[in-house]
């Protein structure tokens, strides 16, 4: 007997012990689940985040600069030596439809790259005109500006000359000025008629120049401008701002099917507790319908007493009741 208890308490106990151990593996399962499933969609939450803010920052981010190279071209004299025409040439931009954005301001710049020889020295102040035109030769903008080479007086130029001559012998300096003139200040894009050719012409037919070129630069203001010369910053706002709605649409969505959930399991459990009354009323009306009432199993058993009493005889000769002689001379009657 001792034995047998002392053994059903150590069968108890390793049930005990066995039982606790697969509830702790399972919630550690659980809990391994649970921590994996938070943070891969922690993970994604923050990818999402970081690719919304890529997409939007390069579909609001314009491009800061556009340069295209200018071929000029003249007429050459055929009498005397020299250039008979104005230098000019067209600059085509994009061959797609557009190529700057709309509602976004850029400054048009002309790069001359022009030598100090004594004929641009002489040659003064000259204009350049500038004419941008869409792919149908719609004119969209005109204008003309003045330049000229920077002054600079002949001890500078002999100083200069000097300091550099070790680089200008070995042509990494040369005796050159860029002159940089802004044709357009504040251009906008126009939606209905997009820029793809510009037209550059240089009113001078004594200028000497190596290389012309066009710089379109974006004129950043507001939160552009933020976002290029501050872009870690901005990035950093930008991330956490797209982190916290998400997260805080996660959260509100949570919120709404956990709600509706319960309100469901409120509402399937209510209509069914009135399905079960509907039935045990239904069952208990059926009972009470079938099971005879107190009055009337009163009412058959006095009858039974009293028919059972018509047919009783004497007890004491044998014979039958005065009663029922008195039914069978009736009956005979």
């Amino acid at each position: 007997m001792i034995i047998s208890n002392l053994i059903q308490r150590i069968h108890e106990k390793w049930f005990n012990v066995q039982k606790k151990t697969t509830e702790g593996v399972q919630s550690a399962k659980d809990a391994v689940f649970r921590g994996g499933l938070i943070i891969i969609c922690a993970i994604l939450i923050i990818w999402i985040s970081i690719f919304l803010y890529t997409a939007f920052y390069y579909a609001y981010m314009p491009n800061m600069t556009y340069v295209r190279p200018v071929h000029l071209q003249f007429e050459s004299c055929d009498q005397e030596k020299g250039v008979c025409s104005y230098p000019s040439g067209y600059v085509q931009l994009t061959k797609k439809q557009q190529l700057l954005m709309v509602g976004q301001p850029y400054r048009v710049n002309l790069q001359l790259e022009m030598p100090e020889s004594p004929a641009n020295k002489e040659l003064g102040m000259f204009m350049v005109c500038a004419q941008l035109r869409s792919r149908d030769g719609v004119l969209v903008e005109h204008a003309c500006r003045s330049a000229m080479l920077h002054y600079r007086s002949s001890l500078l130029h002999m100083l200069t000359t000097f300091t550099f001559s070790p680089m200008m012998i070995f042509g990494t300096t040369e005796e050159k000025q860029n002159i940089v003139l802004e044709l357009f200040g504040s251009f906008e894009e126009d939606q209905s008629h997009p820029v793809t050719i510009i037209y550059v012409e240089i009113q001078s037919r004594h200028i000497e120049f190596y290389s012309a070129s066009i710089m379109i630069n974006a004129h950043l203001s507001g939160l552009r401008y933020l976002m290029f010369h501050w872009p870690l910053l901005s990035a950093i706002v930008g991330i956490s701002t797209n982190l916290f709605f998400i997260v805080l649409i996660c959260i509100l969505s949570y919120i709404h099917f956990a709600s509706e959930e319960e309100n469901f399991d409120e509402t399937f459990s209510y209509e069914k507790g009135e399905v079960n009354e509907e039935k045990n009323k239904t069952l208990s009306d059926d009972s009470n319908s079938d099971v005879p009432s107190v009055e009337h199993i009163s009412l058959q058993e006095e009858m039974s007493e009293g028919e059972s009493s018509l047919h009783v005889t004497d007890p004491i000769l044998g014979k039958s009741s005065f009663i029922e002689d008195i039914t069978d001379k009736v009956q005979i009657n």
